[in-house]
């Protein structure tokens, strides 16, 4: 066997070993999604209706709460970014870190400070190598996230939006998610959860002329039940917001690895041409040395004859 058909031999058996990993990491996150999926259908209700009560509560109520009132002249932002912490997933945490990377120029022309809070391995690595500054990080439950993971995440950044700015806190919280639309679309989103605005709460619905407004009372009062539904309110966007992520996450892995799969299979099949064209190069070159050696043994024995 000639050198060159060796060559051939050896990259198909290894892109052939690749393509079996990459169809088995395609089938591992097409099973992954479904589950994924219904996680987001399962919490986007609770985080909407938790939403309409703190917009019900504010409305009805005189309350100056760091859940929906607006600072005068806000001059600190903390943006919460979402990535992976695995790779293969085609441009998931790329599109994402450049949408908080343009939501953060943004927020500085307007002349505030931003603070990043970063959840993904990925996140963090690009962060990290250009030296940026990260308040605080979260990794190894991107792919499947829980609720106590979005309260872990959430904690900080209320007690941060609790704080006053000369101690270090903010006064708007932003946050860079995947929002996962279809299998074949997943979009990065940016949503400001606080302060919260109002018209967003309610959808955009405009009141028409002359609606009688419910009258609400507050047990203890207003800002008590503000205080309680502020850590429920971000708590739940923030898982909302994970589980969009993690349903992105695999259908980008899913969408990669088939892309991947059909390379394979293409670069399989240039391969194995060439194979066969040096394996017929090699046959012909054979019988050319054949025949020349028995016309030159003929020629011999015609001239000692």
């Amino acid at each position: 066997m000639g050198a060159q058909l060796r060559v051939y031999k050896r990259r198909i058996k290894s892109v052939t070993a690749t393509k079996k990993i990459t169809k088995a990491m395609e089938m591992i996150s097409a099973s992954r999604i479904v589950k994924a999926q219904r996680q987001v259908h399962a919490s986007s209700p609770y985080a909407d209706e938790l939403t309409r009560a703190v917009a019900a509560v504010a409305t009805g109520s005189n309350t100056n709460h760091p859940l929906t009132t607006e600072t005068e002249n806000p001059t600190r932002a903390a943006v919460l970014l979402v990535t992976s912490d695995r790779g293969l997933a085609g441009g998931y945490s790329s599109n994402a870190i450049k949408a908080a990377d343009r939501l953060t120029e943004q927020l500085r022309s307007e002349g505030k400070e931003v603070v990043h809070y970063i959840v993904g391995r990925k996140g963090v690595a690009y962060y990290g190598f250009r030296e940026r500054p990260v308040a605080d990080s979260w990794t190894g439950f991107t792919d499947k996230p829980t609720y106590a993971d979005a309260k872990s995440v959430a904690d900080p950044l209320i007690e941060a939006v609790l704080k006053d700015t000369a101690e270090g806190g903010v006064d708007e919280l932003h946050i860079i998610f995947t929002e996962f639309v279809s299998m074949l679309t997943q979009a990065p989103v940016e949503k400001r959860l606080l302060p919260l605005s109002l018209a967003d709460a309610t959808g955009g619905e405009a009141r028409k002329e002359g609606e009688i407004l419910p009258l609400y009372d507050f047990e203890p009062s207003a800002e008590g039940v503000l205080d309680a539904l502020l850590p429920r309110y971000v708590e739940s966007r923030i898982y909302n917001a994970l589980l969009q992520g993690a349903a992105s996450e695999h259908a980008a892995r899913r969408r990669a690895m088939k892309s991947a799969t059909d390379n394979a299979e293409e670069l399989i099949k240039t391969l194995t041409r060439l194979a066969n064209q040096a394996r017929q190069a090699e046959i012909t070159q054979e019988i050319s040395e054949i025949v020349g050696g028995s016309s030159a043994l003929a020629d011999a024995s015609a001239g000692s004859d």
